[in-house]
């Protein structure tokens, strides 16, 4: 099996999502973003605990992808350090796979 993976990013505002999600897919460095609404994170920054409320995108793509993928939402992301987490994908249907080669090559 090839190496297919998901990649976790959190973003602000539905608009970033789409910025994201949008750009992602159009630079074929994934073939599908899901926008996942309404979570709240929980994480220290700058020494202070914060708890805010983001989207979370599910980006599925390529593990030779992924440092291109990465370098992407770095540029494009209004955050200072963005989670940018990829995990294996260990199984999947062969046609939602073959939709992936197809599209990020």
């Amino acid at each position: 099996m090839k190496n297919y993976i998901t990649v976790y990013t959190t973003v602000s505002s539905t608009e970033e999502a789409k910025k994201i999600s949008c750009g992602l897919v159009e630079t074929k460095l994934a073939y599908c973003v899901n926008t996942i609404p309404s979570i709240q994170s929980t994480y220290l920054w700058d020494g202070k605990l914060c708890v805010d409320d983001e989207l979370l995108l599910i980006i599925k793509t390529k593990e030779e992808k992924f440092s291109m993928l990465k370098d992407w939402i770095l540029k494009n992301h209004s955050y200072d350090i963005p989670e940018v987490i990829a995990l294996p994908i260990v199984k999947g249907s062969s046609g939602y796979l073959k939709c992936i080669d197809d599209w990020v090559g």
